[in-house]
């Protein structure tokens, strides 16, 4: 647990100013998204979600994280996500259509990267040794509010990747005592849902074996059983 603090306060001492810088890109680049969804600024974000999920494998994992325990693999991880999202920018297969049924829930998961550092501080941890904006599971649950903005067409293969790794969030609040990743770990409940369904909703005039009903039923259930483990994980932080 040390050793994951420290590497965290080496790595924002480093860089906190190109967080400041990353952190600022990210927020025009979504209001220009929202605003102004010309096929240039879909394509810089686009590139932008390279250049982050990038920066995470090779800065943080790799040249901050090299002192933990199979920090390679974590980086290879964010490599290919970050190789997903370079496909994505040369194929154009995500549209980035807007999709105005869930706003006050991705209005939340665009707030939960500010509300990491924000728990950290209410917790005690002081700068640099806290958790920040461009970090694993802050960049994870940002790109899961963004796609879920405008899902009208998007690459699940992202989506899968990134519920992985919130679910390795559960393990993470113990072990490195992080309950920040409880913001994470949360999000996957309602996303893995209204992701598929999504996916299902659009598909209900093709016939599928099982069918899209059977499939529904089957991603609720799903759902409820990771909302049950997460509320026995939140409820046995707080009777030890």
């Amino acid at each position: 647990m040390e050793t994951f603090w420290n590497t965290i306060a080496r790595y924002n001492e480093g860089t906190w100013i190109p967080q400041i810088i990353i952190t600022l890109a990210g927020i025009l680049l979504t209001i220009l998204l929202y605003h102004r969804p010309t096929l240039g600024v879909k394509r810089s974000m686009k590139a932008y979600m390279v250049f982050l999920n990038g920066w995470i494998a090779v800065v943080y994992y790799l040249t901050y994280g090299g002192i933990r325990s199979y920090h390679y693999i974590l980086a290879i991880f964010w490599g290919i996500l970050a190789l997903i999202w370079l496909w994505d920018l040369i194929t154009g297969y995500t549209t980035f259509e807007r999709n105005y049924r869930y706003g006050r829930l991705v209005a939340i998961l665009y707030a939960m990267p500010f509300l990491y550092p924000l728990l950290s501080w209410i917790r005690g941890m002081e700068f640099p040794m806290m958790t920040t904006t461009v970090m694993p599971c802050s960049v994870a649950v940002f790109t899961i509010g963004l796609l879920l903005g405008f899902s009208r067409k998007v690459n699940l293969l992202i989506i899968l990747f990134l519920c992985h790794w919130a679910l390795i969030a559960f393990s993470k609040i113990y072990v490195y005592q992080i309950p920040e990743d409880t913001l994470l770990a949360a999000a996957t409940v309602p996303a893995i849902y209204l992701f598929f369904k999504n996916y299902f909703d659009q598909n209900l005039h093709k016939e599928t074996k099982p069918s899209a009903k059977a499939i529904n039923g089957f991603l609720i259930a799903i759902c409820a059983v990771i909302g049950i483990a997460l509320s026995l994980t939140l409820l046995n932080g707080l009777t030890h």
